[in-house]
């Protein structure tokens, strides 16, 4: 006999939640049955959804650990950061860098329940809850404040969390919005789904489709050209090579290539500096 799920306190279990669904793609266990369902819609039109999750981990720490061990950079805000898993920012910060600093950021209260248990007796990160779509919120946040130091360049990491905004909910201003105090120097990370296209019409029909059931059951998620996704950070210098399958930006010497499945061209990665 299966147990009943239990949630933390405050967790809604009858919705589905973007960072639970995301963890269940990931091969965690942070997840419930109504998660597991719109992964599993989701995966009978992109199969390899959960090697897109893998190949969106795998960047993350490809940048961290270029911008903490070749750039310099000792304090990040990541934003959207999702359940805790491995690799995580402060864990690949932290070994180039002993002390550097991490605000996570996420708007799921069962994120915040989880991390604050995590980095309990790690003084190197802190987790808020907040959401995106309100950025002086984030950016005037007490413990946002406390942990970094906006005279001194800052890596803004923003994987896989402005797909999640509508296109009423301008995600262009929000990224202005919280690009604009960064100081000199700082960098700015993005991870976002994708259409292609005429290029790839296939990934492009496919896209379509898991645009729809994302939209259906998350209400949320949204799969931009090229083109409005640059606009993000249409201000800042783009750092070779550019906009790019996650698996392409400066993959490590000897890292096996995936295969270039659908799902590989519809997600897509760039880093950017601000002058």
């Amino acid at each position: 006999m299966t147990s009943p799920e239990v949630a933390p306190s405050g967790v809604d279990m009858s919705a589905p939640s973007i960072a639970r669904v995301y963890d269940f793609m990931l091969g965690g266990k942070d997840n419930f049955a109504v998660d597991r369902a719109v992964a599993e819609h989701a995966l009978r039109i992109t199969p390899d959804g959960p090697q897109a999750a893998q190949a969106n981990r795998a960047f993350l720490r490809r940048v961290v650990r270029f911008l903490a061990a070749e750039q310099g950079v000792d304090q990040f805000l990541d934003l959207g950061s999702g359940l805790p898993t491995q690799g995580n920012v402060h864990q690949v910060a932290t070994s180039h860098d002993a002390q550097a600093r991490v605000v996570y950021v996420d708007n799921d209260p069962i994120v915040l329940a989880h991390g604050r248990a995590l980095l309990a007796s790690d003084g190197a990160a802190t987790v808020i809850q907040a959401d995106i779509r309100s950025p002086e919120a984030i950016l005037e946040h007490p413990e946002v404040r406390q942990f970094l130091d906006f005279d001194r360049p800052v890596g803004l990491l923003l994987f896989a969390i402005l797909h999640h905004l509508r296109d009423d909910e301008d995600p262009k201003a929000v990224a202005t919005r919280l690009i604009e105090p960064l100081p000199s120097g700082s960098y700015v990370a993005i991870s976002h789904f994708r259409d292609p296209g005429e290029r790839h019409p296939d990934a492009s029909h496919k896209a379509r489709e898991v645009e729809l059931v994302f939209n259906q059951s998350l209400g949320t998620g949204r799969w931009r050209t090229d083109e409005e996704i640059l606009s993000f950070v249409e201000d800042l210098e783009v750092l070779e090579p550019g906009l790019v399958p996650l698996a392409e930006w400066r993959p490590e010497p000897g890292e096996a290539a995936p295969s270039q499945s659908d799902t590989y061209h519809t997600f897509v990665g760039l880093v950017a500096r601000k002058r």
